[in-house]
């Protein structure tokens, strides 16, 4: 298939002057196999990256992570902040044909809430303030009472149970996004095959084969196509980011990761190639705090400890070397809004941590001179993943005496396992939703979907209800990172900064982002010289 930019014969791209590439494909490395690309199912950023290709939401966001037009041109808010009123455009379509109606929305997002379908990110809609969406949610009304209506084909209508600023920015996320209700009907969990699936972004389903590649390829019928340059893209799972380095320098790839450790040398040898891109995301160990966790991980002090020995610096410069930054608290300092909580584990040297963590284990009865203490660390197959957790065994082992075994589990049954408590220490990451301090901090309250470590503390869920009304929601902030400090329900351990190989003929990666939401309608290849 010929872009449209080729097939108008313009050999340049129409607003930077570039010379095209003749083929315009886009093929990258993904460490696991997605959850879903159901917009009210997946769960994981590599699905969100192809859900944001096959389906368009209301809004979307340009490279800086600004608001942009969607499916909606605009939207206007009520006086009081409880109404959004969002205007579609008219020559929004499905892959199929069919126009993108306002009906459509409020048939994803009372999906989304609906108990039947059970979503994993349904809490993010109750999240949202949608009017309803917890009762609903928790069984106690019907879907249909959801505050979202379309009073006509154009235009939906969301009434929200208290005003919440950063609302607009969360209709960016993938499970908000509409379906295809004719399709979803018809074809129930098969709705998502290649054969089935409708969608309304930039690209249509091509190819699917399970745990090796993912293909997508331009769609027809999108509002915007003429300007979309990219024509196909490849995902390919490559669980092991040595052999994607591999693959990427044989020319098989146009991005992938940086392998742990080897960012130095990659950036010097390819300075074109290697970028480091800061990230809104959390790198964090939790804690099995619910009635089935191990008991001396119920212990303040034993969480208090092992969080104090952990050297960070370590594993951000030796162990992982592309530009990450040690975490002392959850929410990274690059969110918007965000001040960073003053500390004091932040402003220790190691040598006093170590010094206070052994005092605390000790005064607990386990470790060294005390009680033996095992930990089963679990972790998603990745070979960052399993030297950060070797790292953590070894720094544990050496100044509390606590031994450690390692866990790997593939991605699809690793988030069960962690979803179902069925761990002692598990790996966890999470990157913002939105560029807003409660993305990171929603997590750790009792009713969170996400909240693995099964902690709960009336505070904190007070603390962040109070947030989402405050004129000044900071003070709040602070304190929850403070109680997470103090309680220790998970050990952070790194903010995000990823290091990628990245063809240099491949143009408009949004590298100004935090979130990394990325479009590949945005991308374009310019010609080798």
């Amino acid at each position: 298939m010929l872009s449209a930019i080729a097939a108008n014969a313009q050999a340049t791209h129409p607003v930077t002057g570039e010379a095209l590439a003749e083929v315009q494909t886009f093929t990258y490395r993904v460490l696991d196999e997605h959850s879903s690309v159901d917009p009210q199912v997946v769960e994981d950023v590599t699905g969100a990256e192809v859900v944001r290709d096959l389906f368009e939401g209301l809004m979307n966001q340009d490279a800086a992570g600004n608001l942009v037009p969607g499916v909606a041109t605009g939207f206007e808010v009520s006086e009081d902040g409880l109404t959004y009123t969002f205007t579609l455009r008219d020559n929004a379509r499905w892959s199929n044909g069919d126009p993108v109606l306002a009906s459509d929305f409020v048939y994803a997002w009372k999906r989304a809430v609906d108990p039947a379908l059970a979503s994993e990110y349904a809490w993010f809609m109750e999240l949202m303030s949608i009017e309803n969406a917890a009762a609903i949610i928790a069984g106690d009304m019907d879907k249909d009472a959801l505050g979202v209506t379309a009073p006509d084909e154009s235009t939906f209508v969301v009434t929200l149970s208290q005003p919440l600023p950063y609302f607009a920015q969360m209709t960016t996320h993938s499970t908000t996004f509409p379906v295809h209700p004719a399709t979803v009907e018809e074809h129930g969990d098969t709705w998502t095959r290649p054969e089935n699936i409708v969608s309304n972004g930039a690209y249509v389903l091509r190819e699917h084969v399970p745990q090796e590649r993912l293909v997508r390829v331009r769609n027809d019928m999108y509002w915007d196509n003429e300007n979309t340059i990219i024509d196909e893209v490849t995902s390919l799972v490559i669980n092991d980011a040595n052999q994607g380095l591999t693959r990427y320098l044989a020319g098989e790839l146009d991005r992938t990761e940086v392998p742990p450790g080897q960012y130095q040398r990659l950036s010097a040898e390819y300075p074109d190639q290697a970028i480091s891109i800061p990230r809104l995301c959390s790198y964090y160990y939790n804690f099995n705090l619910s009635e089935g966790g191990p008991e001396a991980l119920q212990d303040v002090r034993v969480r208090q400890a092992m969080n104090l020995a952990v050297n960070r610096d370590v594993i951000v410069n030796n162990v992982l070397g592309a530009g990450q930054t040690a975490a002392y608290n959850f929410t990274p300092v690059r969110t918007a809004g965000f001040t960073l909580p003053d500390l004091p584990i932040a402003d220790m040297t190691q040598e006093d941590r170590n010094a206070m963590a052994v005092a605390l284990i000790t005064e607990a009865g386990y470790g060294i001179g005390g009680e033996p203490l095992s930990i089963e660390l679990l972790y998603n197959t990745d070979e960052a993943h399993r030297n950060i957790a070797v790292a953590l065994g070894q720094m544990w082992q050496q100044t509390l005496g606590i031994q450690t075994t390692l866990a790997n589990q593939e991605w699809q049954t690793f988030l069960q396992t962690r979803g179902n408590q069925n761990f002692e220490m598990a790996r966890g990451a999470w990157c913002g939703d939105y560029n807003e301090a409660s993305t990171f901090l929603d997590l750790v309250t009792t009713n969170s979907g996400y909240n693995d470590a099964k902690y709960s503390n009336a505070e904190v869920d007070q603390l962040m209800a109070e947030a989402k009304t405050a004129a000044d929601p900071q003070p709040n902030y602070t304190r929850v990172e403070q109680i997470i400090a103090e309680e220790v329900p998970i050990i952070p351990i790194y903010h995000y900064a990823d290091g990628y190989m990245f063809n240099p003929e491949l143009k408009g990666w949004p590298v100004d982002n935090v979130e990394q939401n990325w479009y590949s309608r945005e991308l374009y290849k310019v010609a080798g010289e």
